[in-house]
């Protein structure tokens, strides 16, 4: 005779095998599928048609709520950027981001309050009905980072018992997310979280800080944040080096990590990657003084002037002598 299991037993085994695999991905997985790995993980643990994972900022300069980088599962292309521009009137995610650690759901949250019409005419453009969230925050960066999972208006809505699972998977999930980051963050333990970013060689953002990402935003009006800017993405290639970005040069460092790529902005007190005959031709040039006379002043020959400034221009990641002056004056 085979006595059934019961219901809260299987549930338990369900969560516990769902969890070991979590911890095997975090082991085994590349960092830049991880997430993604994990969702579909949790897929099968409470099921759901789409979605919808990353970094958000609850407000501040740069307005209401947005979000900076994300990934999916069933959504369109253009679902983040569409959410951004409605942001400052979605009382749900508004609500997760003044609730942090604690699993929201619309009906916990829509019986309170009704839905902007622009909110309800995004949900209904994207099949969504039923919405189960939560956000935490992403300690040291000045962000949050959230996952949302949805299911459409023919499915039944997230059980209490499904929503104790889904707050318990990403508790574990953003640990090891964090955990992660640390690991990567090592090679340069002095690096500000806030301002640094690691993203894949094909130049997709796995992470970003605030100060890193408001900065992109001004460097490169129009900046989604989900990909690094295609200027950055073209200097890659050449890390380690030195790049100003956008019309008003935002001094970025570009440097291996591992499989990926680590950008950082670069700090006031960092070290000058010149040395120092090379700095201060780079100085002198660019306070408007000639090969000659820089030659003359350093007792330099002005082919050798000519050889300083070419590896300055390429240390710094500058194109002309305006770059030049940015980038100085923030070294």
């Amino acid at each position: 005779m085979v006595v059934a299991e019961p219901d809260g037993l299987r549930s338990l085994r369900t969560f516990s095998r769902s969890l070991l695999r979590l911890l095997e991905l975090a082991q085994q997985a590349p960092p830049q599928e991880l997430l993604h790995q994990a969702l579909q993980t949790l897929r099968g643990l409470v099921p759901f048609d789409a979605a919808w994972w990353g970094e958000v900022s609850a407000g501040g300069v740069e307005g209401g709520p947005r979000n900076w980088l994300h990934g999916s599962i069933g959504l369109s292309r253009s679902f983040a950027e569409e959410w951004n521009a409605l942001a400052a009137v979605d009382v749900f995610g508004q609500q997760s981001m003044r609730q942090l650690g604690v699993v929201i759901r619309e009906r916990d949250v829509m019986d309170h309050a009704p839905e902007h019409p622009q909110v309800t005419a995004f949900s209904q453009r994207h099949g969504l009905h039923h919405c189960m969230a939560l956000t935490a925050e992403l300690p040291h960066s000045g962000l949050m980072f959230f996952v949302s999972v949805y299911r459409p208006q023919q499915r039944p809505g997230f059980s209490d018992a499904e929503t104790v699972l889904f707050g318990e998977f990403v508790a574990h999930l953003l640990q090891h997310w964090h955990l992660l980051l640390q690991r990567l963050q090592s090679g340069a333990p002095g690096r500000p979280w806030d301002s640094f970013a690691l993203a894949e060689p094909s130049g997709e953002l796995l992470f970003a800080g605030l100060r890193i990402s408001r900065a992109l935003g001004e460097a490169y009006p129009g900046w989604n944040g989900t990909r690094l800017p295609p200027p950055v993405v073209q200097a890659l290639a050449g890390a380690p080096c030195n790049l100003a970005a956008g019309s008003k040069p935002c001094r970025l460092r570009l440097e291996p990590c591992g499989p990926l790529v680590a950008v950082s902005m670069a700090s006031r007190h960092a070290k000058s990657p010149l040395a120092p005959r090379e700095l201060s031709a780079a100085m002198l040039y660019a306070h408007g003084r000639s090969h000659k006379d820089i030659a003359a002043t350093l007792g330099l020959t002005p082919a050798t002037v000519r050889t300083y400034l070419r590896t300055a221009y390429a240390a710094l990641g500058v194109r002309n002598k305006l770059e030049l002056v940015a980038a100085l004056r923030a070294a």
